[in-house]
């Protein structure tokens, strides 16, 4: 892996990492999770974390890193979509 490419996986790491980080926010404060697709979470979060299994197998630290992140972004979502359907 060459350093431009390198900083260019890194880069995008960080934008599609830190793109979830203002839903998440919303999501916790309001509570509010009647906009979000369940099974549209459900498979997002599980491309996620196979996109982190296929990072660990190619040792690709960007793809582990912000997919390992993004999981746990993701993940909140998901438990508070959930919960919400639980708790009606």
């Amino acid at each position: 892996m060459t350093a431009l490419n390198l900083c260019i996986g890194s880069i995008a790491a960080i934008c599609t990492t830190v793109a979830f980080v203002p839903q998440v926010i919303q999501s916790w404060r309001t509570r509010d999770l009647s906009g979000i697709s369940l099974p549209m979470y459900s498979i997002f979060t599980t491309g996620v974390l196979l996109w982190l299994v296929y990072g660990i197998l190619e040792q690709d630290w960007p793809v582990m890193i912000a997919n390992a992140v993004t999981a746990v972004l993701a993940g909140v979502v998901l438990w508070l979509k959930l919960k919400s359907l639980l708790n009606r």
